[in-house]
């Protein structure tokens, strides 16, 4: 969802007197920090459904209907990641630091926030399509995502995740999905089936969307809103060489200023994301299509088959044409 700032004064499309609002919000009490387990009771909606057997130990799960409108509201901290799948729906999504500038996302099915802050932030949505605008919250246990941070960086520092907004993510989905199947059955088993799961959620989180200087908060890294302008235009620009001029002359940021703050948004420099954005175009394609081996390779810019290979085998562990046959 590739979506430019939003810079909101009056509120207008929420109602014009939204600032009102928020002061008399913030008037009443409302914390600056909340359990995971009471922070549905900020958020305007419907519950349907809940993890909360002894099973759910590490992971903390709640399904609900959204508004289709809500006005501008103070969502209190929590101290666990959270990450809120969109499961139905669309809506164009606003947040902001409080007093800060509105960033906007538009989502839909299968889209995710990723929020891991020590203090509150405001939000404002508005649904744009038919379907009922419904999302996943998911709370990952804090002793769980330290103890697998301790394993992964080797060190006793607690790891800090970077805030993501309206992002398309196969694999997490994968994941969030195989969730919310447990959580409608619960067969047996379950306990330790959802230890599983959240152990390679939490190592999925870390590899990818850790910070390892304490930058996680909404403006320490690349502004999100030109984070989704670069990956746009990269994903735009795949079967072409890497141009990092052009790529951050697009964004209106110098090489070097662009490149450090890419780094510190995703944790890899803007040449590796576009090779991984590379291969992950090309298992689409040799899995929903019958293009030669050749014929991706040179979709996704590389002229040399061997060279195609060598490159997709590094990054996925398999060959093109066994890759293939894994789907067969």
């Amino acid at each position: 969802m590739m979506e430019t700032v939003v810079s909101v004064h009056s509120d207008e499309r929420f109602g014009t007197s939204a600032n009102d609002r928020l002061r008399s919000t913030k008037k009443s009490s409302v914390p600056d920090r909340t359990s995971s387990r009471a922070l549905e009771q900020f958020i305007a909606g419907r519950p349907l459904l809940s993890g909360d057997s002894p099973a759910w130990s590490d992971l903390f799960v709640q399904i609900s209907t959204r508004h289709e409108n809500q006005e501008p509201f103070l969502v209190p901290a929590v101290a666990e990641p959270l990450i809120v799948w969109v499961m139905s729906g669309e809506a164009l999504v606003e947040e902001r630091d409080i007093g800060g500038e509105w960033l906007a996302a538009h989502v839909k099915t299968g889209d995710f926030f990723l929020t891991q802050t020590d203090r509150p932030y405001e939000m404002q949505w508005r649904a744009t399509g038919s379907e009922p605008f419904q999302v996943m919250h998911l709370y990952l246990s804090v002793p769980l995502f330290e103890r697998v941070g301790s394993g992964i960086l080797g060190c006793e520092a607690k790891p800090r995740l970077r805030d993501i907004s309206g992002a398309q993510d196969q694999r997490l989905a994968h994941f969030m999905a195989l969730i919310h199947q447990e959580l409608v059955a619960e067969g047996e088993g379950a306990k330790l089936y959802l230890e599983g799961l959240a152990q390679s959620l939490a190592v999925h989180l870390i590899r990818n969307y850790a910070v390892s200087d304490g930058a996680g908060n909404r403006q320490a890294a690349l502004p999100g809103y030109k984070l989704r302008r670069a990956i746009a235009h990269l994903d735009e620009h795949l079967a072409e060489p890497f141009d990092l001029n052009g790529l951050a002359q697009d964004v209106g940021m110098s090489a070097f200023h662009f490149s450090r703050l890419f780094k510190k948004a995703t944790g890899v420099s803007p040449s590796r994301y576009f090779i991984r954005q590379r291969m992950v175009r090309a298992q689409q394609l040799l899995q929903e299509t019958d293009l030669s081996i050749i014929r991706v390779g040179i979709a996704v810019g590389y002229s040399s088959p061997s060279h195609f290979s060598q490159v997709f085998r590094r990054e996925t562990g398999l060959l093109p044409s066994h890759y293939r046959r894994t789907g067969e």
